[in-house]
C-alpha cells in the first residue's frame, strides 16, 4: 500500500522533526518499504493500492513505555486523603497505597482483571498507541503475580496492540511480610520471576528502588536472576528520594530507569555512560502534587534519551492520556514538543529494547499515527482534545 498526500513526520534523527511536507509512505505487508517526496515515489510502488491521506499529519505510531494497566479496584478515595494533606508515603505506611490494590488484585479474577484492563488500553489505543509496557506488582504472591502477567498477554489477544511484560514482584513488601523484605525476596519474588519465565510470561524484570519498597542490595539480587534468566532490567528510581538506585540502574545496563525526580547531574552522566533511557513520567508527578522535577537539562546536558509514558496506574497516576503526557511534560518540566514525541516513539522504543520502532524509515514497523493536524507541535499543545484520524497496525489501516 503507499500511502500519498500526508505531512510526514520521519523522526529520522533526534535533531528535528525530519518533516517531508508532500510525502509519501509505502507499505510492504508490516513494515516501511519506502519514504519519501511524492515526486520521488520509486516506479514499483505507482501501482499498487494507494490510500490519500488528504494531507494529514503522519507521524510514527505512539508507545507508552511505562504502565500497570492490569490492577483491581481503584485508590479514589487515597486520592482525596492525599487533597486533605496526607503524604504519599504516610498513606502507603497507613497500609494504603500500593498495598490496597494488592488487596483487590488478589480477589480479582483473571477476567474481571482483563475487562477492567482492557477499557485503560481501549483509551491508549484511541490515542495512537500501538504497543504498551504491562508490569505485574499488584499481586506479591507466586498465583497473584502470574495472574497479573497471564492477563497482560491476553491483552493482546483481545485488541490490535502488542503488549511487553515486566515483571515487577519487587513492588512492596505485602503485608504478611511486613518487617521482612529480604524474607519475601527469598521466599516469594525470586521463586516468581523463575515460574513466570518458565512459563514465558516475561520480557523484563523491574523493581520499585525507594524507602518505603526496596534498597539497592535488595534490587541488585532481583536484578542478578534476571541476568542468570537472559531478561533485560528496567527500575522505579529516585521517584521520592534519592537511595542510588540509578547508579545500580547504569551498572545493570538497565533498558530504563523511571520517575528520577530526585535524579542529580551525576546519575544522568551514569545512564549517558551505560545507555539507560531515562523515562519521565509528569503523571505521577501531577498527580502527587510533587514539587521536584526530573533533571531534564542535565538528561539534555549528557545526552541522556529521555522516553515518555502515562504510568497508568491506580494511585499516583491514573493517566490513560499519552496525549495529555506530552503536554504534561512540556508544561511541568519544559520539554520541548519534539522532545514529547521523541519520548513517545523512538526512546519508548529504546526503552523496550525496540530497535525497529518509532521512526518512519526503510525496515522499520509499520505502525503509523494519521492525526487531523498540520504541525507535530499540535500534539503537545490541545490540552483534552484527541485529534487522531487514523491508527496503521502492523501495515493495516
Amino acid at each position: 500500500m503507499l500511502l500519498t498526500n500526508a505531512h510526514v513526520v520521519t523522526l529520522q534523527t533526534d535533531a528535528d522533526y525530519g518533516l517531508i511536507a508532500d510525502g509519501a509512505i509505502a507499505m510492504d505487508g508490516d513494515r516501511i518499504a519506502w519514504v519519501g517526496s511524492a515526486a520521488q515515489v520509486p516506479a514499483a510502488y505507482r501501482d499498487g493500492p494507494q490510500t490519500d491521506l488528504g494531507g494529514r499529519l503522519v507521524t510514527p505510531a505512539l508507545i507508552d513505555c511505562h504502565t500497570h494497566v492490569v490492577f483491581g479496584g481503584n485508590r479514589a478515595t487515597e486520592f482525596e486523603l492525599r487533597l486533605n494533606g496526607a503524604s504519599y508515603e504516610a498513606v502507603a505506611r497507613a497500609g494504603g497505597g500500593i498495598i490496597s490494590t494488592v488487596t483487590a488484585t488478589r480477589a480479582a479474577s483473571e477476567d474481571a482483571l482483563l475487562a477492567d484492563a482492557l477499557k485503560r488500553v481501549d483509551a491508549l489505543i484511541a490515542e495512537g498507541v500501538t504497543l504498551i509496557e504491562v508490569k505485574s506488582g499488584y499481586g506479591l504472591t507466586q498465583e497473584a503475580e502470574l495472574k497479573m502477567l497471564r492477563v497482560a498477554r491476553r491483552i493482546a489477544q483481545e485488541r490490535p496492540i502488542e503488549v511487553r511484560t515486566s515483571f515487577l514482584g519487587a513492588h512492596a513488601v505485602p503485608p504478611e511480610f511486613t518487617g521482612q523484605p529480604d524474607a519475601y525476596i527469598d521466599e516469594i519474588c525470586l521463586p516468581t520471576l523463575r515460574a513466570a519465565h518458565g512459563e514465558g510470561l516475561v520480557d523484563a524484570v523491574d523493581g520499585f528502588c525507594e524507602g518505603i519498597a526496596f534498597d539497592t542490595a535488595q534490587i541488585a539480587r532481583v536484578f542478578d536472576v534476571a541476568v542468570e534468566l537472559g531478561l533485560p532490567v528496567k527500575l522505579h528510581a529516585e521517584q521520592l528520594s534519592n537511595i542510588g538506585g540509578t547508579p545500580l540502574a547504569a551498572q545493570y545496563a538497565a533498558l530504563s530507569a523511571d520517575h528520577l525526580e530526585y535524579a542529580t547531574d551525576a546519575d544522568a552522566a551514569a545512564l549517558a555512560a551505560s545507555g539507560t533511557v531515562a523515562v519521565v513520567l509528569p503523571g505521577a508527578f501531577y498527580t502527587l502534587r510533587e514539587t521536584q522535577a526530573p533533571p531534564i537539562q542535565s538528561f539534555r546536558d549528557h545526552g541522556v534519551s529521555m522516553a515518555l509514558a502515562t504510568d497508568c496506574n491506580p494511585g499516583s497516576s491514573p493517566l490513560a492520556s499519552p496525549l495529555l503526557a506530552m503536554n504534561m511534560a512540556c508544561t511541568l518540566f519544559r520539554m520541548t514538543p519534539l522532545e514529547a514525541l521523541l519520548g513517545l516513539t523512538v526512546h519508548a522504543a529504546r526503552a523496550l529494547g525496540e530497535a525497529d520502532r518509532g521512526r518512519i524509515t526503510a525496515g522499520a514497523c509499520a505502525d503509523l499515527c494519521v492525526w487531523d493536524a498540520h504541525h507535530p507541535s499540535e500534539l503537545a499543545y490541545r490540552i483534552g482534545f484527541n485529534p487522531l484520524h487514523s491508527r496503521i497496525f502492523r501495515g493495516s489501516l
